[in-house]
């Protein structure tokens, strides 16, 4: 299937999959949801990834991250809760709670201790989303819940063993592939950003373009993935708008400003005036 000839996940597709938050709802209605993310020399990871997931209709937030990264976060996001060193708990077997959705990868490295805690992550029966330091080559065990990976290039090449060059020259095919293959959701990032989901359904997105390459914005992007499918029924559509609403926030910011000058956490800050422009 050539790229002109897949289906684009459109603004009207956006707004006819966009939930209605009821006026007698609470949170516990949207869930909890825990963010594995940030690290000693990364702590900012995990402050976008938080903002993210909190913009995005969740209903509470747990993050767990380095306790020297606590205090840097705390001022700006009070709003989340903490679980401190929680990566390295989980990774130790030391994770009894159960969460709507769990997100684990930005601002971490690729390591044993994140390896362990991914696989303990996937018994759980809930969506998990993997990106960053959470990719690697790997088999996934079979689930009920989608497992959703969140790649740019690098590090699709990272998982198939495959050269960055070979990946971009053939991203659908090799988005459906690989999808089928692991039985997951992968989201190829870049421009026209592809996914494909385990059944072979796959679709294109036309937003967002060239102010997106920049550090920051794919932590964003994992939040929002995280935040939408908390409060989204359908966990397809909550992917498909996280990744259309991501990039239609970096086209509000190129509407009145240069591409060369939009920081990730801007992404958060946009989004509640560009959801509005959605609602129906």
């Amino acid at each position: 299937m050539s790229e002109e000839s897949l289906p684009i996940w459109t603004k009207e597709r956006v707004k006819s999959a966009l939930p209605k938050r009821e006026n007698d709802s609470h949170k516990g209605a949207y869930g909890t949801g825990l963010l594995f993310a940030g690290s000693h020399d990364m702590p900012g990871a995990a402050l976008l990834a938080g903002m993210g997931a909190m913009r995005s209709g969740i209903g509470k937030l747990v993050i767990g991250t380095s306790g020297s990264a606590i205090p840097l976060i705390v001022p700006v996001l009070p709003e989340a809760t903490y679980w401190r060193d929680g990566l390295e708990k989980t990774a130790e077997g030391r994770f009894d709670e159960h969460y709507r959705v769990i997100a684990i990868g930005p601002g971490l490295s690729p390591s044993q201790t994140t390896e362990q805690a991914v696989e303990r992550v996937l018994e759980e029966d809930c969506p998990v989303v993997l990106d960053a330091g959470a990719l690697s080559k790997r088999s996934y065990p079979l689930r009920k819940a989608p497992t959703i990976l969140t790649p740019h290039p690098g590090e699709f090449s990272r998982i198939t063993g495959l050269s960055v060059q070979d990946v971009q020259k053939d991203r659908i095919s090799l988005a459906k592939t690989y999808a089928a293959q692991l039985g997951v959701t992968i989201i190829l990032k870049g421009n026209e950003t592809i996914t494909a989901f385990p059944d072979g359904e796959c679709w294109k997105n036309q937003t967002g373009g060239s102010a997106l390459a920049k550090g920051g914005t794919g932590d964003t992007l994992t939040g929002m993935i995280l935040g939408m499918l908390c409060c989204h029924e359908n966990p397809k559509e909550a992917v498909l708008n996280a990744v259309h609403l991501h990039g239609a926030c970096a086209d509000e910011w190129t509407k009145t400003r240069s591409a060369h000058t939009l920081l990730a956490h801007e992404l958060s800050e946009w989004l509640p005036r560009v959801w509005k422009e959605y609602e129906v």
